[in-house]
């Protein structure tokens, strides 16, 4: 009810020194002590008073009995008790944090496994860029090795055939006239030769 620390005690001391005078203060405080004690005796003696009544009137024996009527063993409650007790206690901000951790461990794993995923992939990239690497330079090493002045000599070009010309491909979706093609000059036979 009233917390009253040291320093309060203190401030109290003070103020009373100056108000009451240093010849005055063991007297006030021999005073004050007796009548403190006097509050506790009487206190004392109204809680003895209130118990020994109680005692007369039979109330202990009614307290008694309610408690045995309602204690858990008489209810056969002791028995759910013990049964309860083994079960785990259900606290929702424990299963909270449990489905926290839980979930951050998986993505854990997952940027774990990524991770790995990734580093595979580069070094499968690494292996295929030097695979390829590797017959360029060869052929490199081919082409300088090979002298120079071994070449082939040039080929005859071939005769030149006309080229022949093609009918466009028609299309039901172009409509345009065809091309007109020369008429071709009819072969004279000459009789002269024979």
């Amino acid at each position: 009810m009233f917390d009253i620390g040291f320093t309060e005690l203190l401030v109290i001391g003070v103020v009373a020194l100056i108000v009451v005078g240093p010849k005055d203060l063991p007297g006030m405080f021999r005073t004050l002590g007796r009548f403190t004690a006097r509050a506790r005796q009487m206190g004392r003696e109204f809680t003895q008073a209130m118990n020994d009544a109680a005692d007369e009137s039979g109330i202990k024996d009614v307290s008694s009995t309610l408690k045995s009527a309602t204690s858990p063993k008489s209810m056969g409650l002791d028995a759910l008790n013990k049964a309860a007790e083994g079960f785990e206690k259900w606290d929702p901000s424990k299963a909270l944090r449990d489905q926290k951790e839980a979930d951050a461990a998986l993505k854990a794993k997952e940027a774990e496994e990524r991770a790995k995923l990734a580093e595979d992939t580069t070094k499968v990239a690494e292996k295929i860029s030097t695979a390829s690497a590797k017959p360029a330079a060869k052929a490199k090493d081919d082409a300088a090795e090979k002298p120079a002045a071994k070449s082939k000599p040039a080929k005859k070009p071939a005769a030149k055939k006309p080229a022949t010309k093609k009918a466009p491909a028609k299309t039901p979706a172009a409509k345009k006239p065809a091309a007109k093609k020369p008429a071709a000059k009819p072969k004279s036979t000459d009789t002269s030769d024979a």
